[in-house]
């Protein structure tokens, strides 16, 4: 059974969601937003997703690890690879998880 604060806090970041996303085009939509503005602003998503999935590639035990030893980051590689070369989201995200299971699974 679920807790009182998880569900208030599901909610509660549902709404923050919901708040965010669709009244920020009906506050600034008549503002004339320049087409620089709207450009810049379509790369803050892929920023942000960068900023929290980078600490857990390169650091997962509190400091940078660059050694094979890092599965995170050997997993985190082959889907960006898989990326790179246009793959699918679906393919891309099992792509990455199937390299860490496999990793996981040698004992790498």
């Amino acid at each position: 059974m679920m807790r009182t604060e998880v569900i208030i806090t599901i909610v509660a970041m549902a709404v923050a969601t919901f708040f965010t996303r669709f009244t920020s085009p009906a506050i600034l939509g008549d503002t004339g937003i320049s087409t620089k503005l709207k450009r810049f602003l379509k790369y803050v998503p892929t920023a942000i997703l960068t900023a929290l999935i980078a600490p857990a590639l390169f650091a997962p035990h509190g400091y940078i690890d660059f050694s094979m030893g890092n599965s995170y980051l050997i997993a985190g590689a082959i889907a960006a690879l898989l990326a790179y070369f246009r793959q699918p989201p679906l393919i891309t995200m099992g792509g990455g998880m199937a390299a860490m299971l496999a990793i996981r699974s040698l004992g790498i």
